[in-house]
């Protein structure tokens, strides 16, 4: 059992927050999309967010995480339980539906970045190597979401560097 400083439990929470927003925000995004690609994407990043959240919310219980497959399970079972049943759809252009996918990728890009920058600061803050380990390895994590969204809008035109 851990024992969190104020200020150690302080950005826990913070970092609960957030990863509870991207497992929302990726399942919402995952219905507006209207490419089946970023539907996709969307979902598999929702299920890593969907462990980074209960990873987080242990440490914040005190608890140090442990890896197994069933947890894996366990999550995809349940990002996959929002299906496309709940996903209202809409009649767009061609041209509309892919300025909608460009801002949904937009804002998850924006979306990594911020959640990237809290584990860095965080990891700064706590005293325990294992658990910095642990919180290095989910900003990685978040890199890597903001890589395949990356990828995802320069192969469909939708990054241009300025």
């Amino acid at each position: 059992m851990m024992n969190w400083t104020q200020k150690e439990a302080s950005l826990l929470k913070d970092l609960k927050g957030q990863e509870q927003l991207c497992v929302d925000k990726y399942g919402k995004y995952a219905c507006q999309a209207h490419d089946p690609e970023l539907k996709q994407l969307f979902r598999s990043i929702q299920q890593t967010e969907q462990q980074h959240l209960q990873t987080v919310t242990g440490l914040l219980n005190g608890q140090m995480p442990q890896q197994t497959g069933r947890q894996s399970q366990q999550t995809a079972q349940a990002a996959n339980q929002q299906d496309a049943s709940f996903c209202p759809t809409q009649d767009l252009t061609m041209q509309q539906a892919m300025e909608q996918d460009k801002y949904l990728c937009q804002d998850a890009l924006c979306t990594e970045k911020e959640v990237s920058g809290a584990y860095n600061v965080s990891i700064f803050e706590f005293r325990d190597p294992q658990v910095r380990q642990v919180l290095n390895q989910l900003q990685s994590a978040e890199q890597q979401h903001g890589e395949q969204l990356y990828r995802y809008m320069a192969r469909n035109g939708m990054y241009q560097a300025q």
